[in-house]
């Protein structure tokens, strides 16, 4: 069987909700299968189950895929680094901050990591499903395009093209990503899924028949834009989450820093129909809102000084209803943060945090990356750590009053904890299985998609 790999015609096409899709079709028709992207940029990562960091996109499609998680599905990691540096993940594990163009020179050096990943899940799978990254054509960078170009190359993959209608622009994108390939990827390209269409799809009808006989291109599919508030990648993504929430009973502001991460944290509450989610960028007032949510932050430090310039510090310190706060959201609680070793900023660096916790954070040079079971506030909570800062006092958590602080991600995706929180915030609150709520919806969307997909071109073109 032939493995595949999906590439946009443009950033933000759908690669990563189609490189489950397709996925979890193949697994529908008896196949093992597994999803992979040899490179991401991102903030938002997760601990997968051998203590390795992966980007969020791939821990959620291997989920959806029932795949244990480990770093072989994305070896290669970039997130914000101090100045125009970026951390550097490889195999799961923070090697280096370096330097964006000092990383494009040495790209080499990552190719063997890719492949060795690539490589132990061909032996395990029947089929390995590829997420390209952003475009797979920009000329200048080809030749450093480990996600894309690089892999389907070297492996020979079967090259499904996505493009997001809604940007406009969908005949040129189709017909320039197509042509500007290398020979040897075109004659591999399967067809292309039409992604993100709103209204009625005979609409374009005739955009089909363009596309196919024109273009001599097949059309796999013509997808409805269909909000899937799941596995958000990035910030863009998150903003642009749809809530239709009339009765809701708990309104929640969220501090949106600029290198907030991690904010998966938050999507048990956007699933909630009994909870209204607001991302805060600026200095609004926070009196409407019941509870205060500070998420993670990659640069702790400088997200810290962010609330400062924007006057959010001193709302924050000023307001009298509960606030909750994760890992970074968590550090600025303290008295100080120190960054002795300059892991976040160009030189050692100690800030004022906002002294709501009785203690300093010491931003300790190995990265504690931990999945497991924690006891929290006196429940018993699956999640995991990922973080430099260490508190002596409150390793794990904190709570006074209307204050809970802890290092552990993915404690609102426990229904027993959460749903006895937000009792405590209103009486009326009664809770819902987020569990079972992702597993409907993964299927209500999977299902959705292939009733719009031509399901046989696509195995017969790999198997």
């Amino acid at each position: 069987m032939k493995n595949i790999s999906i590439f946009g015609t443009s950033s933000d096409a759908g690669k990563s909700t189609l490189t489950f899709v397709i996925g979890k079709i193949l697994q529908e028709e008896g196949f093992s299968v597994a999803a992979f992207k040899a490179q991401n940029v991102s903030n938002n990562s997760k601990v997968c189950d051998d203590g390795s960091e992966i980007a969020i996109a791939q821990y959620f499609q291997s989920e959806v895929l029932g795949v244990p998680t480990s770093y072989h599905l994305n070896p290669i990691l970039l997130k914000s680094g101090r100045g125009s540096s970026a951390s550097l993940i490889v195999e799961g594990k923070v090697v280096t901050n370096k330097d964006v163009r000092e990383y494009y020179r040495d790209l080499d050096l990552l190719k063997p990591a890719v492949k060795r990943c690539y490589e132990y899940l061909d032996e395990k799978y029947d089929c390995i499903v590829s997420e390209g990254a952003g475009s797979p054509v920009e000329l200048n960078l080809m030749d450093k395009d480990l996600s894309n170009i690089f892999i389907a190359d070297y492996y020979n993959t079967k090259i499904i093209l996505v493009a997001n209608i809604e940007k406009g622009g969908v005949f040129a994108s189709i017909y320039g990503c197509y042509h500007l390939l290398p020979k040897k990827l075109r004659q591999n390209v399967i067809g292309v899924i039409i992604n993100k269409f709103r209204g009625d799809i005979s609409l374009f009808d005739e955009g089909i028949r363009i596309i196919e006989e024109d273009f001599k291109i097949p059309v796999l599919g013509v997808l409805p834009y269909s909000a899937f508030n799941l596995g958000f990648e990035d910030s863009e993504s998150l903003q642009n989450f749809i809530q239709i929430k009339k009765n809701y009973k708990v309104n929640v502001g969220v501090i949106s820093y600029p290198t907030m991460s991690n904010y998966n944290d938050i999507e048990p509450l956007i699933a909630d129909e009994e909870v209204f989610v607001e991302f805060i960028s600026s200095n609004i007032s926070l009196d409407k809102f019941d509870l205060i949510i500070l998420p993670g932050s990659k640069l702790v430090i400088k997200d810290l000084k962010w609330l400062r310039d924007t006057g959010l510090f001193g709302n924050i310190k000023g307001f009298k209803k509960n606030i909750f706060t994760i890992c970074g959201g968590y550090e600025m609680m303290f008295e100080s943060l120190n960054d002795k070793y300059a892991l976040e900023n160009e030189s050692e660096t100690i800030e004022k945090g906002l002294a709501f916790i009785d203690d300093n954070i010491i931003f300790e040079k190995e990265k504690i990356l931990k999945k497991s079971s924690y006891k929290l506030f006196g429940f018993d909570v699956s999640g995991f750590e990922i973080h430099h800062g260490v508190s002596k006092k409150y390793p794990l958590e904190y709570e006074n009053k209307n204050l809970k602080g802890t290092f552990i991600h993915g404690i609102f995706d426990n229904d027993e904890f959460r749903t006895s929180y937000f009792k405590s915030i209103c009486h009326d609150y009664e809770g819902f299985s987020f569990k079972e709520y992702k597993k409907s919806k993964v299927d209500e969307f999977v299902n959705k998609m292939k009733s719009k997909l031509d399901v046989k071109r696509i195995l017969k073109s790999v198997l």
